[in-house]
């Protein structure tokens, strides 16, 4: 009896299978279609898919879990676009970094991911138009702004179209798991920080290796048995090394927020923030006046850095996140504004909050 329900269930799968292939083919036909409509132009609009991925979370009715229906429908959309064009999307490499696991989260597993061996270099070929979007990590939970990232931000063209938020699990990497205490950890500076209590209790004599990414350091530490690295779960696959120690970072919510940037602007979705960067001019009470149109136009503003301007000794520029479109009659008053007060305004981007 067991056996005849056992096959009923699976017929009716293979039946539903057949069902979900005609209408994933039927929506990439319509994909097809408005790629032809527009002729030639924007293929990817941030706006648009972070409308559809928020009324998949809306009309999702169970059991599957909202967060898995929305990435379903991101690969989705990530196959149906890549029918129009394959997206170039440029990271901080190599291959395996915790920013090309934020770049596939984004674009999905179709789009075309390409390692830089820095940050600047995956801004400038964007900038360059050789490739189509940048992702680049901006701050982490616990270890704050990523410098150069913001730096880069104040001269470059591109816009902010989109943010990633990614949970980041740090691991002890070995390619010989019976090999002796390793003499060196190879990480990113922002991972070994990360780690740093970990590290304290565990390997307090080893030395901290500083490289330009996870991914470099579980590369390193593939052709080198006698060190450790530190890197995700990616990291280990791509490059066959054993885990040691699993989520060794210290923050139990270990969170990074990464950008998205290229050409084009994003129109609003619904759901927006806008970032900018500022600077006051030197004089008593500056800051307060540079913030005041905000408050007065009820906008809210979510976060503020400050970063040395490099431009003179002791000045400051400040990056603001603020909710809502710059299109809003409410923000545009308030930019209006703070050009008048400020001596440095450059709005970086409107962008989708993040839905994944």
């Amino acid at each position: 009896m067991s056996d005849d329900l056992l096959k009923q269930h699976r017929d009716a799968i293979d039946s539903i299978d057949a069902q979900i292939l005609e209408l994933i083919n039927q929506r990439a036909r319509h994909a097809q279609k408005i790629g032809e409509i527009k002729g030639g132009g924007v293929i990817y609009r941030p706006e648009r898919e972070a409308q559809v991925l928020r009324r998949i979370k809306d009309i999702n009715p169970g059991p599957l879990p909202d967060e898995s229906a929305a990435r379903l429908f991101r690969e989705i959309m990530s196959a149906c676009l890549s029918l129009e064009k394959p997206l170039s999307i440029a990271f901080l490499g190599p291959a395996g970094s915790f920013t090309q696991a934020a770049a596939v989260k984004h674009f999905g597993h179709a789009a075309n991911t390409v390692p830089c061996a820095s940050i600047d270099e995956a801004f400038r070929s964007v900038e360059s138009r050789a490739l189509d979007y940048v992702v680049a990590p901006v701050e982490n939970s616990t270890e704050g702004a990523v410098g150069r990232t913001l730096d880069l931000m104040i001269n470059t063209p591109l816009n902010i179209c989109g943010e990633v938020v990614l949970r980041i699990h740090h691991h002890l990497l070995r390619k010989d798991p019976d090999a002796p205490s390793p003499r060196k950890v190879y990480s990113h500076a922002q991972a070994l920080a990360q780690c740093h209590e970990w590290l304290n209790k565990n390997l307090p004599d080893v030395e901290r290796v500083s490289v330009a990414s996870n991914s470099e350091a579980a590369r390193l530490a593939s052709e080198d048995p006698t060190v450790a690295a530190i890197a995700g779960e990616a990291a280990a696959e791509r490059y066959g090394l054993t885990k040691l120690a699993e989520n060794i970072e210290d923050e139990p919510n270990n969170t990074t927020r990464f950008l998205v940037l290229g050409h084009q602007p994003s129109t609003p979705s619904g759901h927006d923030k806008t970032s900018l960067v500022l600077s006051a001019q030197n004089k008593p009470g500056a800051v307060h006046r540079l913030l005041a149109p905000l408050a007065i136009n009820g906008v809210s503003m979510t976060k503020l850095e400050s970063r040395p301007s490099r431009t003179g000794l002791w000045e400051y520029v400040f990056f603001i996140d603020i909710d809502g479109h710059q299109s809003e009659p409410r923000i545009q008053t308030a930019l209006e504004a703070l050009h008048e007060h400020a001596a440095f305004v450059k709005v970086l981007g409107s962008y989708p909050v993040a839905v994944l």
